[in-house]
């Protein structure tokens, strides 16, 4: 098996930090989490970069993943696209329907995620969810006639849009929530993962509130949107090319 994972932060890892600072995120887990379940060594990559849109994930990321020739490839977007103040909904779910035509075109077996929900404690909630619902829906209606298409679909796990699987951002999940979407990438492939992934016992307390998370948040997200810079900026992905990951 190769598998490979496209997408934005919520691929990437950010929120799941480990002890040495790196960022490890559901992705990975999945990939290590597979080969132990199947018991056979995992080929992965992860070219998930920070703050991308979805159609430049696609633009970007999509035609160097499947140079790698995998056999799976995972793709979520769209988040950032609905903190944006112009969203177009049905752009951004086209930009799914491209990733599976293209999946169709190499045979590769396409996994589909939705984002984790964190409209319950974000500024403007109403707005995210609301925005959320409707791509929710406009992506479900593209892959309806497509049983093909391994789902995992986070945005209506309501016990995962509570506060305990989130990072002090509000906007990236901490190291439980990670490990509960892994758990149900996993269970879409066919595999029982760990019953502590579902509910991970190392949840991270309360970050900070009021004006000091917008200080420390909010703030420097206004400022890139003012300058016109992304938090993946200069970064390159992870895992470009392939790394093994070993029944453990």
């Amino acid at each position: 098996m190769r598998f490979v994972a496209i997408g934005d932060s919520f691929t990437e890892g950010v929120g799941d930090v480990l002890p040495d600072g790196r960022e490890r995120g559901w992705a990975d887990l999945a990939a290590q989490g597979w080969a132990d379940a199947a018991g056979h060594p995992i080929q992965y990559a992860n070219l998930a970069i920070r703050g991308k849109l979805a159609w430049p994930i696609v633009e970007q990321q999509l035609e160097p993943a499947l140079a790698l020739r995998p056999t799976h490839l995972s793709f979520n977007g769209g988040g950032n696209d609905m903190l944006r103040p112009r969203t177009d909904v049905e752009h951004i779910a086209d930009a799914f329907s491209r990733v599976l035509r293209r999946c169709d075109e190499e045979g590769v077996t396409m996994i589909l995620l939705s984002g984790a929900n964190p409209s319950g404690q974000l500024p403007m909630g109403s707005l995210v969810q609301r925005r959320g619902d409707l791509l929710s829906d406009a992506v479900l209606r593209r892959i309806e006639d497509r049983p093909d298409v391994i789902r995992a679909l986070n945005w209506p796990d309501r016990e995962l849009a509570r506060g305990a699987y989130w990072s002090e951002d509000r906007l990236h999940m901490n190291a439980a929530g990670h490990h509960r979407v892994a758990a149900r990438v996993l269970h879409a492939l066919g595999f029982e993962p760990p019953e502590n992934w579902w509910a991970p016992s190392d949840r991270l307390g309360a970050g900070p509130s009021g004006l000091a998370y917008y200080r420390e948040f909010v703030g420097p997200w206004v400022r890139r949107r003012v300058t016109r810079t992304s938090s993946g900026d200069g970064r390159t992905a992870k895992f470009p090319t392939w790394v093994e990951r070993v029944p453990s």
